[in-house]
């Protein structure tokens, strides 16, 4: 499973819950595709553009 920075998962609390496990899985999809090994704040940022939430 992929990691997340502190910084990260603060971000992902700002997302309403019932949407959330939904959220995780793409951008933990999208790091991957990058080839990141953990989901820092830039990449949950990158993640937010492409998907455009």
């Amino acid at each position: 499973m992929i990691e997340w920075t502190s910084e990260a998962e603060a971000k992902l609390k700002e997302i309403p819950f019932f949407v959330r496990p939904a959220a995780r899985k793409k951008i933990e999809k999208f790091a991957q595709e990058m080839g990141a090994t953990q989901i820092t704040s830039e990449i949950y940022d990158q993640a937010k553009q492409k998907f455009g939430n």
